[in-house]
């Protein structure tokens, strides 16, 4: 079975699916077909990729105010903090309880500044804040 993980997940994914579904209804299906270690590994992996998404909509959030603070007569900052909107709403959206204790605002703000251009149109920006200058739950916050 884990051959199929490796060669075809999508198939993988649908039989597995199917046996678990099975399995659910109270059918007894042959135990040998459900590849228990992917299915764990696969399961674990949903949770990951939503909080890799909600940190990486918060950059791109971060990521705009930034850009919008650090060129304010810029003919794009209204479209910069549309964005900002934008993306702080995608990350409340996707937001889980859990996920609180598993992010590091210090490290997103990081990411963010490490995004930021050297310059636009040819202007460097003017200082933006070293720390990050918002809390979680001001950037979860509907605007």
């Amino acid at each position: 079975m884990s051959d199929l993980y490796d060669d075809d997940i999508l198939l993988w994914s649908e039989h597995q699916a199917d046996l678990l579904r099975r399995r659910a209804a109270g059918e007894l299906v042959n135990e040998a077909e459900l590849d228990w270690p992917n299915i764990a590994e696969e399961i674990e992996s949903v949770g990951c990729e939503q909080l890799h998404a909600v940190e990486s909509f918060m950059v791109q959030a971060l990521l705009h105010d930034l850009k919008a603070a650090a060129w304010p007569l810029s003919r794009d900052v209204p479209q910069w903090r549309a964005e900002a909107r934008r993306f702080r709403g995608d990350s409340a959206s996707r937001f889980a309880p859990s996920m609180r204790q598993r992010i590091d605002m210090a490290k997103v703000h990081r990411r963010a500044l490490r995004a930021m251009p050297e310059t636009m149109d040819d202007q460097p920006p003017l200082p933006v804040p070293e720390s990050c200058p918002v809390t979680l739950d001001e950037l979860l916050a509907e605007d």
